[in-house]
């Protein structure tokens, strides 16, 4: 039987760093949800869809095919064909993936493959509601989060070091947004489950953080 690690939280708390270090260290399979949603952002926002029109991205979301693959190690995310890996992380994406993931239709789509991954392989799995809903049976559940402040310069940091020129206070003004909005969506916001561990990581280091879900698990 699969063995399956939930770990849930906002926006900027480190969830994929840390899944993907725990992962490696167990030998798991990694599954970034996360990065799943926000390929479904980028065919909406390529295919110009009114993110208001509950219909128009109902009928969007009948024609895409989203899969997982590794190579050399590394997930890539193929949208309809296509590597979307390197699009992942722009903010407009991340701001549609937010928005278009409160609809049922995205999250059902999504979710399906998602179980059927976890049913069948040792998965880690990051998101705002894999404890809650994904993987309400999972062997250890992680609530990962952070203060605003902390994710607001860890991101800035990430942009500066790529050159860009962000402003620290938009940035935190958009992940306090993005709190929000995912902690008040009505399909499965985002929450504690209340079997999962919290794990502030506002004054912890990748290897602190990593350390202690594995110390967890092994418990």
């Amino acid at each position: 039987m699969s063995k399956n690690i939930a770990i849930d939280g906002p926006a900027g708390a480190g969830k994929s760093t840390i899944a993907k270090r725990c992962a490696k260290e167990l030998g798991y399979i990694y599954v970034d949800t996360g990065a799943m949603y926000r390929a479904m952002a980028i065919h909406f926002i390529d295919r110009g869809t009114d993110v208001t029109d509950e219909d128009a991205i109902k009928a969007e979301c009948a024609d895409v095919k989203i899969d997982i693959q590794y190579e050399n190690g590394e997930q890539q995310v193929i949208l309809n064909g296509k590597n979307v890996t390197g699009r992942l992380r722009k903010e407009e994406v991340g701001k549609m993936a937010s928005k278009t993931s409160a609809y049922r239709c995205v999250r059902t789509k999504l979710v399906e493959l998602q179980k059927e991954i976890a049913a069948k392989e040792n998965v880690i799995m990051d998101g705002r509601d894999i404890g809650t809903c994904v993987l309400p049976n999972a062997d250890l559940k992680i609530y990962l989060t952070a203060s605003a402040e902390k994710r607001a310069k860890r991101r800035y940091d990430e942009l500066v070091a790529k050159g860009e020129t962000p402003s620290l206070l938009e940035l935190k003004k958009d992940i306090e947004n993005r709190d929000y909005q995912d902690m008040h969506r009505q399909e499965s916001p985002l929450k504690q489950a209340d079997d999962a561990i919290l794990v502030d990581t506002s004054d912890m280091g990748i290897e602190e953080v990593t350390k202690r879900i594995l110390e967890l698990f092994n418990k």
